[in-house]
């Protein structure tokens, strides 16, 4: 058997231009290297799997003038990992490796992966090396908690901070994987895992190689994304909605208990209807549709369902499961309150009415029959 690598390695990005979704990073980058004007000491901030590690492996190639595609020189670039080398002589030891140049290129780079975990009596021992390190030494530290690096090392560091990738440019990197290893994938199904993901790129492949392996053809469909990782589908929300607007709490009722059977969380059901709902409201304005992280396809879906319902309505049904999601934990019988939250969605129209409010049938008549 071959040896199997994952993507998140195989298709590690070696240069700037193939780091996705931190341009704004690459290009500051690749401008200071280019001009000259790198700094000695820089701090990479941002959440996991979002190309850190990455952009400081491609900055020590290039400063060292490395082929961008030539594996890292252990000899010039050297990685410690924080969280298990986080004490005073862990740092000593690396303060002693400074002093001696480097034997092959320019610079010796040192890359220091969850800087955060350092110990304060680690951090203080660093101090002095960071602030004036020799001519030929670069730092690049890299956290996840910015916010645990203490201020004494933030003066000392240029800061970038990197951005969660978008859904969109995930999904964009995923169908170039699977084009390259022939692997048919859904455009639906490849948003799905982008939206796993939560603006990790390296998640957003972990779960394409899971996938892969769980399909029999080398292919990656929607209905076995939502199996697999345990999603509930949107057109459970879809047909939901559809009910509601018909004024009939039986379908909603009788949809809510099926997606219980299928073992799905009653809190998840109302967090993801009121994603719903929030979508159909930014799908009623030209201006706001592109808010919606969607593929093109549930987006019309959305465009269709979104004219025959009005804005008032819809924020009534928002506000109601909004109520439902904050008092869910503290519920003595959470089915009821989900339960009573969509009887009043298919009955708001009727308090309207009561309240002496425009009813929303009348709305929706006109909408239909304009």
């Amino acid at each position: 058997m071959e040896n199997f690598v994952v993507s998140a390695r195989k298709y590690r990005p070696l240069g700037f231009e193939e780091v996705v979704g931190q341009e704004h990073i690459t290009t500051t980058l690749k401008n200071a290297i280019d001009n000259n004007k790198l700094a000695q000491a820089l701090l990479f901030c941002g959440p996991r799997g979002v190309g850190k590690t990455t952009c400081a492996r491609i900055v020590a190639r290039m400063i060292n003038g490395f082929e961008e595609r030539a594996e890292v020189n252990s000899l010039n670039i050297f990685e410690l990992d924080a969280a298990s080398n986080n004490s005073v002589d862990d740092i000593r030891n690396l303060i002693d490796q400074v002093r001696y140049p480097p034997q092959f290129g320019k610079f010796k780079v040192y890359i220091i992966d969850e800087v955060h975990m350092l110990s304060n009596q680690a951090f203080n021992a660093f101090l002095k090396t960071l602030e004036e390190p020799p001519a030929y030494a670069i730092f690049i530290l890299a956290t996840t908690e910015k916010h645990k690096v203490i201020p004494t090392i933030l003066s000392r560091c240029q800061i970038f901070d990197f951005n969660r990738i978008q859904v969109s440019d995930i999904a964009r990197q995923l169908k170039k994987v699977a084009d390259r290893e022939n692997i048919k994938a859904e455009e639906e199904a490849l948003h799905l895992i982008a939206q796993k993901a939560d603006g990790a790129l390296r998640d957003a492949l972990s779960i394409f190689d899971l996938m892969v392996t769980f399909s029999s053809g080398n292919e990656v469909t929607f209905k076995n994304v939502l199996n697999n990782l345990h999603i509930l589908d949107h057109d459970y929300y879809f047909k939901v909605v559809d009910g509601l607007l018909s004024e009939n709490h039986a379908q909603p009722l009788l949809l809510l208990d099926e997606i219980l059977k299928k073992g799905f969380d009653g809190h998840n059901f109302i967090v993801g209807l009121s994603d719903h709902l929030r979508n159909l409201l930014v799908a009623q304005d030209a201006r706001t549709v592109d808010l919606m992280d969607v593929p093109e396809s549930t987006r019309k879906k959305y465009l269709e369902q979104t004219a025959i319902a009005t804005a008032s309505l819809l924020l009534s049904w928002l506000n109601i499961a909004n109520q439902c999601d904050m008092n869910y934990k503290s519920s003595k019988n959470q089915r009821l309150l989900v339960e009573l939250a969509l009887m009043k969605m298919a009955h708001v129209n009727s308090v309207l009415k009561v309240n002496g409010a425009a009813p929303f049938q009348e709305g929706l008549k006109k909408k239909l029959n304009p």
